[in-house]
């Protein structure tokens, strides 16, 4: 059997049916998922039914995995994070438009998200199509762009400094850790050619990117905030309403997203399974 592919908005995200990941996917289906990835940026699926060895078997297929340092784990599986909030907690993680791991030189192929418990109302996630931000900008920002390139850094997300507060110290509880592994910093080019597309895509995000290489931080601010806000703007996003049993797979070289923290009181509790990726190289203009 094939799997159904319904585009979700112009810029980013499709709906992908037919799938049943517990009962498994042939080779046929799986090539056709994968490009749908590589289509839209962010693929969605309903109704799944799914344990965490079976999430660890899905994404085996994609990737290897890529453990990550800082969130709290799924317990007797290391390789499956928790994005977890709890009813008496007011932040969320994710709050922002980020690209996840752009501080690795190796940056994350993707990260499969899975909703085991979500609100009854709010706990969207956005996504914002890069591709399509390039594509918007102008011809002069992006011959300039196209010559840049970016530091990225997780110290100032993770590390130590990020704790300093005692009310942000209880509001992340154990949700968050290991704050001496804080010390990733990469160089990747502005503007990417995708590995998987070639297309070119707009690469700096509000978490994660410090600088421009050759700028001071003071420098760079005026236009990374111009870029942020021109990435994320409305016609390239798409907002994703979660279901318990949705999953999302989304493509870091590609989309960055944002978690809406607007159900408090309320649980949510994800699993996400976060995909090993590659070193990225300019878009060249040929």
């Amino acid at each position: 059997m094939s799997i159904t592919v319904t585009p979700a908005s112009n810029a980013v995200g499709a709906f992908v049916s037919g799938v049943d990941i517990a009962a498994g996917l042939s080779d046929k289906q799986f090539t056709e998922m994968r490009q749908a990835f590589v289509d839209h940026g962010v693929i969605f699926l309903r109704d799944q039914d799914i344990t965490p060895a079976q999430h660890i078997e899905f994404a085996e297929r994609w990737s290897e995995i890529n453990i990550n340092r800082f969130f709290q784990p799924v317990e007797g599986y290391p390789n499956v994070a928790e994005v977890r909030k709890d009813p008496d907690q007011v932040h969320n993680i994710g709050s922002n438009w980020h690209t996840d791991h752009s501080y690795d030189d190796e940056p994350a192929m993707g990260s499969i998200l899975y909703a085991r418990q979500v609100p009854d109302v709010g706990g969207d996630t956005m996504f914002a199509g890069q591709c399509a931000a390039y594509q918007a900008l102008s011809d002069g920002l992006k011959d300039t762009l196209g010559r840049m390139w970016a530091h990225h850094s997780s110290r100032h997300a993770f590390g130590a400094l990020a704790y300093l507060q005692p009310t942000e110290t209880a509001q992340v509880g154990k949700r968050i850790g290991n704050p001496e592994l804080a010390t990733q910093d990469s160089r990747h080019p502005v503007i990417i050619k995708h590995p998987l597309s070639g297309r070119p895509a707009l690469y700096v995000n509000g978490d994660f990117t410090v600088h421009f290489d050759g700028w001071t931080q003071d420098e760079s601010e005026p236009l990374l905030q111009q870029l942020y806000a021109h990435a994320s703007r409305p016609e390239f996003t798409y907002r994703f309403k979660w279901e318990k049993g949705s999953m999302a797979i989304w493509d870091n070289r590609a989309v960055q997203h944002n978690a809406i923290n607007d159900y408090q009181g309320e649980s949510r509790l994800m699993h996400r399974i976060t995909l090993e990726g590659e070193s990225l190289e300019p878009f060249v203009v040929s």
